[in-house]
């Protein structure tokens, strides 16, 4: 089970962690019935692979939106007007729905599974909608200078 997790992690603790995780529900009382080899190398796998998922959410986001993204500065801080236009541009040329995950995660910081939920949506959708939505801010505020 451990190679497994070592071969699709790529990491040797990360590894070892999850494999323990798995194990510790089982003692835990995580499973009411008697369990074969099969289940603990599909509960592993699974495990694995969520944690890939999730990963893959955080760091596509984080590339999107700040790492990758050149024009961003820390340092320069947007003017009262330029505010005043992205609040027009959300309410005026967003979709509603991407509006709506804005909303909620820029206002009201949730998380994009808590997103996800409240919308009784994927957080992939969430991802795009948010992507959508910032596409065409960026776009709209340089086509304006």
């Amino acid at each position: 089970m451990y190679r497994l997790a070592a071969a699709l992690l790529h990491d040797d603790d990360l590894a070892r962690d999850i494999v323990h995780d798995v194990f510790a529900k089982l003692l835990d009382g995580g499973a009411d019935f008697l369990v074969g080899g099969g289940y603990l190398l599909k509960a592993v796998r699974n495990r694995c692979l969520n944690h890939i998922r999730d990963c893959d959410i955080h760091q596509r986001v984080a590339n999107r939106y700040f790492l990758d993204n050149e024009e961003y500065d820390t340092e320069e801080w947007l003017d009262e007007e330029t505010i005043a236009r992205i609040y027009s541009l959300i309410r005026n040329d967003i979709p509603p729905q991407a509006r709506r995950v804005m909303e909620l995660r820029f206002t009201d910081g949730m998380p994009f599974g808590r997103i996800a939920t409240t919308m009784g949506i994927s957080e992939t959708a969430v991802y795009r909608h948010l992507s959508h939505a910032l596409t065409i801010i960026r776009k709209k505020l340089n086509e304006n200078g």
